[in-house]
């Protein structure tokens, strides 16, 4: 689980990241990224009702938190990340979700280089 000082919860912060911040689009996910004031990576998940269910955006929500948990490592420190999920994420499998991720934070460039650099 990510900490709470990784996490994006505010309306405000969101916002912020949405008109000021650059956007990185794929076939199942859409990334905004905008520098911080902190010294830490923080994280944000917007999931539309379109994409399902509550127990369906929750399952996804959960997945994409682990991905970015386990390549916490991998962003460059003092970032905002927003993920916005399209509706073909929910049928994805978690690999393919994670080399999305991984592969937007390369197209953004907000991936150390040394991560980047293994993505298949």
């Amino acid at each position: 689980m990510l900490t709470r000082v990784r996490r994006i919860t505010a309306s405000k912060d969101f916002r912020r990241v949405y008109r000021a911040g650059h956007k990185v689009s794929g076939k199942l996910l859409k990334l905004y990224h905008l520098v911080n004031q902190q010294p830490h990576t923080r994280f944000g998940y917007s999931i539309s009702k379109k994409v399902g269910k509550a127990v369906k955006r929750n399952r996804l929500k959960r997945r994409l938190r682990e991905i970015c948990r386990q390549h916490l490592a991998s962003f460059q420190p003092g970032l905002d990340v927003v993920i916005v999920a399209r509706e073909q994420a929910v049928e994805a499998p978690f690999k393919e979700l994670e080399k999305e991720v991984l592969n937007l934070g390369r197209w953004g460039k907000i991936l150390v280089k040394r991560e980047s650099e293994i993505i298949d």
